[in-house]
């Protein structure tokens, strides 16, 4: 019996952070030995961390990853450790994971293919490294093999899929299966979506069995540098069995997941399946070399299990956001968030998720953890709750005009207190009028609501930012954006207004689902969030933004249409690259409730406003990437800001009466 304890590290990098960077991978490597890990695998490209973009093309971000590099070799001592980094070889960069032995280098395997879809632009700075080809890397006055390569570890096979080479449909692993491999590493920086991690827990046990391996899967946590936010997961699997599972949503930067393996069990297991197999050679290890080029040789190195669980959407938002909070704070060292409080649910939402963020990091950390990683900030040492921690890191305002409400500023205030955060509330309706009549004056005529609305409008909501930003520069704290996916759709926002702030969190939902979210957390909570009471003052409102006089009776749906109808143009249009007259059709199948003339409006109004606002779209804040419906064209949806407007298209539906 050949038993092996394979491990799987979760870290949370941050681009071009060298120290950091090196002494959490030094860290994991410790822990895992703690642990008696003989195998440890770590995520992609960790060294530099994943985010660095154009920088992965300059030469000293090269050097400097190989100098970190000698540093942790040395720390293999008894194991066998793979690390993710760039390396330039002969004529291109590559993304490779170093396989260590012994303190020791053994040798590199770049990555096959490559993630070039939605947020990922890999080939922008790295070569796919071509299958069943080998050479030699030189540095130092020393060689080492690189290439599609195998390691043999004392009779145990070694392979690798890098992340995206898992995700194909000629995985490496069915040529590895071939050879007879044992185990494979799977080093990955898979940014978290909405339903994935039930996806990779496929494709790792799916691997497991059909390969007849024990399969490791090592992933980033926490959002490393800005906008893709990461949820670790770590997954260990064997013969088709799912052997441990690390957690998700950690405030934690290392954790190692952990697990024993019986290698002649597997083998088994897998001559089983090649038995059965009519794809797959009976004289399969007389193939062995010519396959991946050639094995390397590796010195021999001589908790449990936890199980998993599925979350709901409600969960995992709560949870994916509050970590991206936390990480954002602490990563740029602001000292808290300010947020234009309107009373509605978008802001609401804002506040209630730093709330989550300080509970949720709390429960991970402790309270003196929490406070160690924000000790730049100043006295929130002194803070012993999460209500002081609150009081501390957040602060809301509410910014009334002759057209807000009772209801809403009533709301803004109690969810802000009811959150623990500091209130403030100010007019701002006498510079309103301040700059009207300036204006008036210049133009020499009174300005109405029947021929100036959008204009009256807006100076509201741009009266509002300067004071705001006011507040947030005093207390060196970041200003988060209120807008959500479905404004973003279609401009339905003011720019310099409520589009202010350094980051908008929410801008990757959309907003029938946050009135959902804002509904459960109201009554229940979510994950480690304790219900939120005072929502309910947010959820019996209709949304609206308040800008026109009270007589208009204005609403966001007014103004647009139904949210739900929009998120669901706005699906079949973007994600699923729909004609307007496709989508005119699929609803008027599926949303019976609503006339022919009422849908062709709607279709009419949402191409026409989404073509307009995609230089609003440009401008936006960055955001956080929930999942594949995401907006924001420097992670997800490019589109021209100049554009013919579906003009064409358009025109072919019915028209309205």
């Amino acid at each position: 019996m050949k038993r092996l304890r394979l491990g799987a590290a979760i870290l949370n990098q941050t681009p071009l952070d060298w120290e950091g960077n090196t002494n959490r991978i030094l860290e994991s490597i410790q822990l895992a030995r703690q642990k008696d890990v003989h195998v440890l695998c770590l995520p992609e490209l960790c060294i530099t961390g994943y985010g660095c973009e154009d920088m992965f093309l300059a030469p000293h971000v090269w050097r400097t990853s190989w100098e970190m590099l000698q540093r942790i070799a040395p720390e293999t001592d008894g194991m066998i450790v793979s690390v993710g980094l760039p390396m330039f070889v002969t004529n291109g960069v590559y993304n490779a994971a170093c396989v260590m032995s012994h303190g020791r280098i053994a040798g590199f395997v770049p990555k096959q293919h490559l993630a070039g879809d939605g947020l990922h632009y890999e080939p922008r700075w790295f070569r796919a490294w071509p299958s069943e080809t080998s050479s030699e890397y030189h540095a130092a006055g020393h060689s080492w093999p690189i290439g599609d390569l195998l390691f043999d570890c004392d009779g145990v096979r070694i392979g690798f899929e890098i992340c995206e080479d898992a995700w194909v449909a000629g995985r490496p692993g069915n040529r590895m299966a071939e050879c007879g491999v044992d185990i494979i590493l799977n080093p990955s920086a898979s940014h978290f979506a909405f339903g994935k991690h039930e996806i990779r827990k496929r494709f790792v046990l799916e691997g497991s069995r059909s390969f007849g391996v024990s399969y490791v899967y090592a992933n980033l946590i926490g959002n490393e540098a800005g906008r893709a936010v990461y949820d670790g997961g770590a997954l260990i699997a064997s013969g088709g069995d799912m052997i441990a599972a690390g957690p998700r949503f950690r405030f934690a930067e290392v954790d190692v997941v952990a697990a024993d393996v019986d290698v002649e069990l597997t083998r088994t297991r897998r001559a089983g399946i090649h038995s059965m197999s009519a794809h797959v050679n009976e004289d399969v290890f007389d193939r062995i070399i010519p396959i991946p080029g050639k094995f390397v040789s590796v010195s021999s190195p001589l908790e449990s299990p936890r199980e998993l669980h599925t979350e709901s959407k409600v969960d995992e938002f709560t949870q994916v956001i509050a970590l991206a909070l936390y990480d954002y704070l602490r990563k740029s060292r602001a000292w808290g968030f300010v947020v234009s409080m309107s009373g509605g649910a978008d802001s609401s939402a804002c506040a209630v998720l730093i709330r989550s963020m300080v509970e949720q990091g709390v429960h991970d950390l402790g309270m003196e953890g929490f406070k160690a990683r924000l000790s730049y900030i100043p006295n929130l040492s002194e803070a012993t709750s999460p209500d002081a921690l609150m009081h501390m890191l957040f602060s809301g305002m509410y910014q009334g005009t002759r057209n807000s409400s009772e209801v809403t500023r009533n709301a803004a205030e109690q969810v802000t207190r009811g959150v623990g955060g500091n209130y403030f509330e100010i007019s701002v309706d006498e510079i309103v009028e301040r700059y009207t009549a300036e204006i008036e004056h210049v133009i020499d005529r009174k300005l109405t609501w029947q021929q100036d609305d959008i204009a009256l409008q807006n100076i509201q909501a741009r009266t509002r930012s300067p004071s705001v930003w006011m507040l947030t520069n005093i207390r060196n704290a970041l200003l988060l954006s209120t807008s959500n996916r479905s404004e973003a759709a279609v401009g339905y926002a003011t720019m310099d207004g409520d589009t202010s702030g350094g980051l908008s969190p929410i801008a990757g939902i959309d907003k029938a689902f946050l009135r959902e979210w804002l509904s459960i957390v109201g009554v229940k909570g979510s994950a480690s969030l304790k219900p939120v009471a005072a929502l309910q003052l947010v959820n019996s409102q209709q949304p609206t933004a308040e800008l026109r006089p009270v007589e208009y009776a204005q609403t966001d749906e007014g103004d647009l249409m139904p949210y739900p109808l929009l998120d669901h143009i706005e699906r079949l249009a973007i994600r699923d690259k729909f004609s307007p007259a496709e989508i005119l059709e699929t609803l008027r199948r599926e949303h019976s409730e609503y006339n022919v003339g009422q849908l062709t409006m709607w279709v009419h109004r949402f191409f026409t406003l989404w073509s307009r606002n995609q230089w609003k779209r440009e401008r936006y804040a960055p955001s956080f990437h929930v999942d594949d419906k995401n907006l924001d064209p420097k992670t997800w949806c490019r589109f021209p800001i100049l554009s013919g407007g579906f003009q064409y298209e358009l025109a072919q539906l019915p028209t309205v009466d």
